[in-house]
């Protein structure tokens, strides 16, 4: 659970995250769910402030008046910081309840959870578990946009370009099946039908059926071949080939809510195979006893690993 924060550390870290100081993930290890749900909304509300009037003299002055520094004063304010100091004093006079119409839809996932979300077009997606999906339902018509952290399975009916963004790239498609995993350092994206635009801060490339690209800590896009079908996590079962043991790690923390402790091996083991979302010792066992590494439960809910 996270810790609590007075409204003065909502405020800073609002602030350092609108400035682009904090990332996504950052930020919401610092706060509250809510509170991050309710950023998302401050943020979409300045990204709209930016296209209307500006406010009367009395609003700006009484904003003003709320924007104190550590001594007292009135801080010297250019427009950047003027929206920032905005926000936060939204902040402060609601307590972060929702101060925008409920239009931006936030879809969460809960551990070894799969949730199917339908959209207003009649597309679908398939959620992963502890994965978060955000969109704007109101502007759905004009603009079908997402927000994704983790992994989900989408099939988009055709019409509209249809976008899925991440912390890693954006995904967009005009009527396709594809896979999204967007965690932390790695992010891979998997076409099963029609094709897929993928777009990092380096590279563009355009994915057909059984295609896929992966890049894992930041290295070059890894362009490959996947099988026909459907992700098999939909169906009980994550599956992996060639990577890091660490994502296979946060993969079984996600699916059965447990702490593992990797502490006492090289999580950098490569690794191919899969587990089971059904049974943990099963699952625990396909897994560790493969690449010859012990693990044993101290406390409930935590399992330590060492080699044998």
């Amino acid at each position: 659970m996270k810790h609590k924060e007075s409204h003065n550390d909502n405020d800073t870290f609002l602030a350092q995250w609108l400035e682009g100081e904090l990332s996504d993930n950052e930020l919401k290890k610092l706060i509250s769910e809510a509170d991050y749900k309710s950023f998302l909304k401050i943020r979409k509300g300045l990204d709209t402030y930016d296209k209307l009037e500006s406010p009367t003299d009395a609003s700006f002055a009484k904003i003003k008046d709320r924007i104190y520094n550590k001594k007292g004063k009135v801080r010297n304010l250019n427009t950047k910081t003027w929206l920032i100091g905005i926000a936060a004093s939204l902040v402060l006079f609601f307590g972060l309840f929702s101060i925008l119409d409920d239009d931006v839809i936030t879809v969460e996932t809960n551990y070894g959870e799969q949730k199917t979300i339908a959209l207003l077009d009649g597309s679908e997606v398939i959620m992963n578990s502890k994965s978060i999906l955000t969109y704007d339902e109101d502007n759905w018509s004009e603009e079908r946009t997402l927000h994704l952290e983790g992994e989900a399975y989408f099939k988009v009916k055709k019409g509209s370009a249809f976008s899925v963004v991440t912390d890693n790239g954006k995904v967009q498609v005009l009527g396709t099946q594809f896979n999204v995993n967007s965690e932390s350092d790695l992010f891979e994206v998997v076409c099963f039908e029609g094709k897929v635009s993928v777009k990092t801060k380096d590279e563009d490339v355009i994915l057909l059926p059984s295609n896929s690209v992966r890049r894992i800590n930041g290295n070059a896009i890894e362009k490959r071949i996947s099988p026909e079908g459907s992700p098999s996590w939909i169906n009980g079962e994550s599956s992996f080939k060639s990577v890091p043991l660490k994502y296979v790690i946060a993969a079984l923390e996600s699916q059965y809510n447990i702490d593992i402790h990797s502490g006492g091996i090289d999580d950098n083991i490569i690794y191919t195979g899969s587990f089971t979302h059904k049974n943990l010792n099963t699952a625990l066992q396909t897994v560790f006893k493969s690449l010859q590494i012990q693990y044993f439960e101290k406390e409930k809910g935590n399992i330590y690993l060492s080699i044998k």
